[in-house]
């Protein structure tokens, strides 16, 4: 049943835990925590806070959205996050599923396409906070080079394939879920890299992603 009365977000957020994520299957209790703990409200525009524990993607402008707070759930857990791990996320978008990994990974990098959804995810993490967190603007099918290798990879937005960069930069042993598909559905695939440098790849199911672009044009 619906909440009425005054709204009240840690509420909402007791009630996302419970039905959205733990009654649809999310067990691992790190991730439900970092769920609990962490204000959706502040990730969302000025006057749509009663929006943010919605069972649904959320608006985020410039053909970008902040994903259903399950799917989110989905990645995280299968990603297995441990504090010495180091993750890199593409896509950061308004900052949420970055600042979730990051309470369950150690160094955590991001990369942002859309330099306004940049600037503003680095000022709300900041103000949240969440000041080790490193992002920059750029094409997220490259990865960071310069930071790789990682342990986990998590991809905010679905691309046509598996980038051959992003598999590059994974440590053996690594990790990285991915929506795969066409623009309408993917497959949200897990992504693993073993010690001889095989890949692996597993459907945790389907899912709908904004489009992961590259630039054509680098430089």
């Amino acid at each position: 049943m619906p909440w009425r009365g005054r709204w009240d977000p840690g509420r909402e957020r007791e009630r996302m835990v419970t039905h959205q994520l733990r009654e649809r299957g999310i067990r691992d209790e790190r991730v439900l925590e970092a769920f609990g703990r962490l204000p959706r409200e502040a990730f969302v525009d000025p006057g749509r806070e009663r929006s943010a524990y919605d069972d649904r993607p959320l608006d985020l402008g410039r053909g970008q959205t902040i994903s259903q707070p399950w799917v989110v759930a989905v990645m995280l857990e299968a990603l297995d996050l441990h504090p010495t791990d180091r993750l890199l996320e593409v896509g950061v978008g308004s900052g949420y599923a970055i600042a979730l990994a990051s309470s369950l990974a150690g160094e955590t990098y991001g990369v942002e396409r859309i330099p306004e959804l940049a600037d503003a995810a680095r000022e709300r993490l900041d103000r949240l906070g969440f000041r080790a967190i490193r992002i920059r603007t750029g094409d997220g099918t490259t990865g960071w080079p310069e930071a790789a290798p990682f342990d986990a990879i998590l991809v905010s937005a679905g691309g046509r394939e598996v980038p051959a960069a992003l598999v590059s930069q994974l440590k053996p042993s690594g990790r990285m879920v991915i929506p795969v598909g066409g623009e309408f559905e993917q497959d949200l695939l897990l992504v693993r890299r073993t010690e001889s440098g095989e890949v692996s790849q597993r459907s945790l199911g389907p899912v709908r992603f904004v489009p992961l672009i590259s630039d054509p044009h680098p430089g």
